[in-house]
């Protein structure tokens, strides 16, 4: 905690108390770098500043304040819980653990977070930076993936956690495992718990199962563009909610409206897959069908990033033509 006041990070959610606002952030930041999270974070307070803001909005316009971040889930569990919130709890968030459970999308850490940093109550942490820190510290052979590693991890989470000030003290862990313990060359030589450390090669640990290996999938959708409007369809899989470009089936382009090249091709990661995007012109339908609609402008349109940065590419090109 001495190290933490000299050095930790001054981060805007750890300026604050509101469970909302630091709710906001734990959602953003799993998965997420904080660099990354920290502009997104004040555009979003500024857009829906509490839980009746968040509430009262569109799907539509809680995913397009999203966009960017990913993993799309995140905003459709933090919608649901200020939904939630504000039925059940009347507008205020609660302090138990177990009702904060019960909102969407709040496992054991984001509901211990929320009850350390927001109402100071002593409780564990247990993510992947503090997470590795415990398996250092207490030399953790078991993999941290397992259920006997995560129990025996939380078990050490509680017994290093001191009656007061638990949410300085989880703060100081969390920024001792971003700054110092990092994950391949840890700084051991300035850790101010090298001390107590049981590793023998920090590096090494935490011990973790093996990841699956990354599958290469090939995506193909549909460029339409017709007086100015580009046709648009909602998806109802990955990118459940937002709005894409018209997928092709696998049969599709032996049809004669569609061109045999992509118009566009781009690559991108999604969780353990490589995706390539790839485009092809297609002429207007007769007749949409379900989910889809003609959009005159995608500025306020919820699209996932690959798909949008596509459409921006393509339409003005096709448009003009």
């Amino acid at each position: 905690m001495s190290w933490y006041r000299r050095h930790g990070r001054d981060l805007p959610w750890r300026r604050t108390r509101d469970p909302y606002a630091i709710l906001v952030s734990e959602f953003m930041l799993q998965q997420t770098q904080v660099a990354t999270v920290i502009p997104y974070y004040h555009k979003w307070l500024g857009r829906f500043p509490d839980f009746g803001s968040l509430a009262r909005a569109s799907e539509n316009e809680v995913l397009r304040m999203w966009q960017g971040l990913g993993y799309y889930a995140r905003a459709r569990n933090l919608h649901a819980s200020a939904k939630m919130v504000m039925d059940r709890h009347g507008g205020n968030f609660p302090r138990g653990i177990e009702q904060m459970r019960q909102l969407s999308g709040l496992g054991k850490y984001t509901a211990h977070a929320v009850a350390s940093f927001a109402f100071n109550q002593s409780v564990p942490i247990v993510e992947a930076n503090t997470g590795r820190v415990l398996a250092r510290l207490c030399n953790l052979r078991e993999s941290i993936d397992s259920g006997v590693g995560q129990r025996t991890l939380w078990q050490h989470a509680t017994s290093v956690l001191p009656k007061s000030d638990a949410a300085i003290f989880n703060s100081a862990l969390l920024d001792l495992g971003a700054l110092i313990c990092v994950a391949r060359k840890p700084k051991c030589d300035v850790c101010p718990v090298k001390v107590y450390c049981r590793a023998k090669n920090p590096a090494a640990l935490p011990v973790r199962k093996s990841r699956p290996k990354t599958k290469q999938l090939i995506e193909k959708h549909a460029v339409i563009v017709r007086h100015g409007r580009i046709l648009l369809e909602q998806s109802r899989h990955r990118w459940r909610g937002l709005w894409i470009l018209p997928r092709l089936e696998p049969d599709c382009l032996e049809q004669r409206r569609f061109q045999r090249r992509p118009v566009y091709k781009s690559v991108f990661p999604f969780t353990h897959h490589r995706v390539t995007l790839s485009v092809y012109r297609c002429a207007a339908p007769k007749r949409i069908a379900l989910g889809q609609q003609w959009f005159g402008s995608i500025h306020d349109i919820a699209m996932p990033s690959p798909h949008r940065r596509a459409a921006q590419s393509l339409i003005q090109t096709l448009i003009e033509r």
